[in-house]
């Protein structure tokens, strides 16, 4: 905004994600097997990405896990998404659901296998917010605070990618220690308790500096 449109004063409001709707259960049985993916599947980004995966990504998981299997989650699916079901004996497309929750809780990992696009994907705050471990492109986490080999793993190319989710597969422990660690770091940064006091914040600083100025142009 400073740079493209010389506005001087210039406040960010991060995204957060509603902590206390997205927590686990307790009760739902991990699938240790079981990747996810959520999103809107109308979106062309979305239907990019786990075309992508789907053909570039999971083969190469295969071959270490060869039980592993893919829910796509998500409203709207589109034909080729649709597809990806008749085509791989691996993959559910569930279409709309009332609750992604239970999906989240369940799945041993959250894939975000986006290559282009925008938006502010809340579906990984959601994903941490749940205590998964997430692997995701560097698009896929653009603009979140998030990082690497702590609360989330980063992968680009197909190989590096597969990797990651192998790594999660084969080692639960590991991937609950991630899953714990983004959980953390979620709750305590990126609920929309925080994001709401951080939009107060500037509301607050705005009216004061307004009240500033009016009080120097009145003594001028």
């Amino acid at each position: 905004m400073r740079t493209g449109y010389g506005i001087d004063h210039v406040s960010s409001v991060p995204t957060g994600v509603d902590t206390d709707f997205f927590t686990p259960s307790g009760t739902a049985a991990r699938n240790p097997q079981e990747i996810v993916f959520t999103g809107s599947m109308d979106w062309m980004p979305n239907v990019d990405g786990i075309g992508w995966f789907c053909s570039e990504v999971m083969p190469t998981i295969h071959r270490s896990v060869p039980a592993a299997t893919l829910s796509v989650v998500g409203r709207t699916p589109l034909p080729a998404v649709l597809a990806l079901s008749s085509e791989h004996r691996w993959v559910t497309v569930t279409g709309t659901v009332p609750d992604v929750r239970p999906y989240l809780e369940r799945a041993a990992v959250l894939v975000v296998p986006l290559r282009v696009g925008g938006g502010t994907r809340l579906k990984i705050f959601e994903g941490m917010a749940m205590s998964r471990p997430t692997v995701s492109t560097t698009i896929g986490a653009e603009g979140l605070p998030v990082h690497h080999d702590d609360d989330i793993l980063i992968a680009d190319s197909a190989e590096a990618f597969a990797a990651a989710v192998v790594r999660i597969l084969r080692s639960p422990q590991e991937g609950d220690a991630i899953g714990a660690r983004a959980a953390r770091r979620v709750r305590a940064e990126m609920g929309w308790s925080r994001a709401a006091d951080g939009f107060a914040s500037i509301c607050e600083s705005v009216v004061a500096q307004a009240r500033v100025s009016r009080r120097q142009t009145a003594g001028a």
